[in-house]
């Protein structure tokens, strides 16, 4: 079968049995037809005469095109399921994708907030406000302490030992910490305990630490 009628119906296969997304269904049709484009260039226009030999240098050609990884990945990721429906409906008698490996995307480290935006970060809440010391005070403690927003979320009364300069929180899977917190961050903390959470507070009765309006 024509390469051109069996692209056609994987896509058909992609949208109807798959439900794939239109913008998904884009991005198959064009990575598959630069690659039936160069199978085309190479004289192929039969399923059953594609091998792991074109598939290769069709995957040489992309990287001397200068494509990042997660370009390359997204293209293989789309060759294993055109190849592996092709088999799978008897229109090509083996898959040449299978165990084909896939570029690792290479790890990009994170930006990170130099001091003086990390100042101003501090300083955005308003002290003066019930809201503006608890926002301060989050803000605080998480610098300090390194914090997740889950963590901090969850902290209750009895993990706070300001006197003693730590806290006790709970990471990923529950697992404790316990994290040494500086004067500033303490200060603060402080400040809300007395005269923003009571406010905050209200009627109710909570041991978790930073109450929302």
């Amino acid at each position: 079968m024509g390469l051109a009628r069996c692209l056609e119906l994987y896509r058909n296969h992609l949208a109807v049995e798959r439900g794939l997304a239109a913008n998904s269904l884009q991005a198959y049709r064009r990575d598959l037809a630069r690659y039936l484009a160069h199978l085309e260039g190479e004289g192929v226009d039969d399923a059953a005469r594609i091998d792991r030999g074109r598939v290769e240098r069709f995957l040489r050609q992309l990287a001397g095109y200068g494509l990042s990884p997660v370009t390359l990945a997204r293209t293989i990721s789309a060759l294993r399921g055109f190849h592996r429906f092709l088999a799978a409906e008897g229109l090509a008698p083996a898959d040449p994708t299978e165990d084909l490996e896939t570029p690792k995307p290479a790890q990009r480290l994170p930006d990170v907030l130099d001091y003086p935006e990390i100042e101003r970060l501090l300083a955005q809440p308003d002290p003066s406000s019930p809201l503006g010391l608890r926002d301060r005070a989050m803000l605080e403690l998480m610098y300090a302490c390194g914090l997740r927003v889950s963590e901090l979320l969850a902290l209750e009364a009895k993990d706070l030992s300001l006197n003693d300069g730590f806290i006790r929180c709970f990471g990923k899977g529950s697992k404790e910490r316990v994290v040494p917190v500086g004067g500033s961050a303490s200060g603060w903390v402080r400040r809300y305990l007395t005269g923003s959470r009571p406010l905050l507070l209200k009627k109710y009765d909570t041991e978790v630490v930073f109450l929302n309006n």
